[in-house]
């Protein structure tokens, strides 16, 4: 707000967007920020929105030893039992409705009314392909519920 103001009243390019982590394991954004950027105009370009390749699925079974957590064991945001439970929720949920984990997840972000762009990471072409073939995946209200169903039961397990 600081900047905003300083911009305003200067007469200086203002903030289009700012980036902050932003999934289904930490929707911490939407308890302040969100309205901020909404009436200021700025866009979210949301970070980690698989949750450092957690929201893929590919550790529901245990940490793949080359991936980003297996190489970077500091980075316990995500390794937590209240992420291993809401990231299996998530997927049940994902399964129940004909969805990948990973397209419920980048679906849910992508369709928030404050992201301007999720920002993703993948290592094969298969998992870019399916990161850029989420833009197409519409949630129903239906879902959304029960995502927030279980955001209720586990709230923001990876702040």
């Amino acid at each position: 707000m600081r900047f905003l103001h300083e911009s305003d009243k200067n007469g200086l390019p203002r903030i289009v967007t700012i980036q902050n982590p932003y999934s289904l394991l930490n929707r911490l954004f939407e308890v302040g920020l969100s309205e901020i950027c909404y009436r200021e105009n700025v866009g979210l370009l949301a970070y980690s929105p698989l949750g450092f390749g957690v929201l893929s699925g590919k550790h529901l079974q245990g940490i793949e030893s080359k991936s980003r957590i297996g190489l970077f064991p500091q980075f316990v945001r995500y390794i937590n039992p209240n992420c291993n439970k809401a990231t299996q929720l998530y997927n049940e949920l994902a399964s129940d409705n004909g969805l990948t984990l990973t397209q419920l997840a980048l679906a849910f972000v992508q369709h928030q009314q404050f992201v301007s762009s999720t920002i993703i990471g993948a290592t094969t072409l298969e998992q870019l392909a399916e990161n850029i073939d989420t833009h197409n995946v519409i949630l129903s209200p239906e879902i959304i519920n029960e995502i927030n169903k279980i955001q209720e039961l586990i709230p923001n397990p990876a702040p």
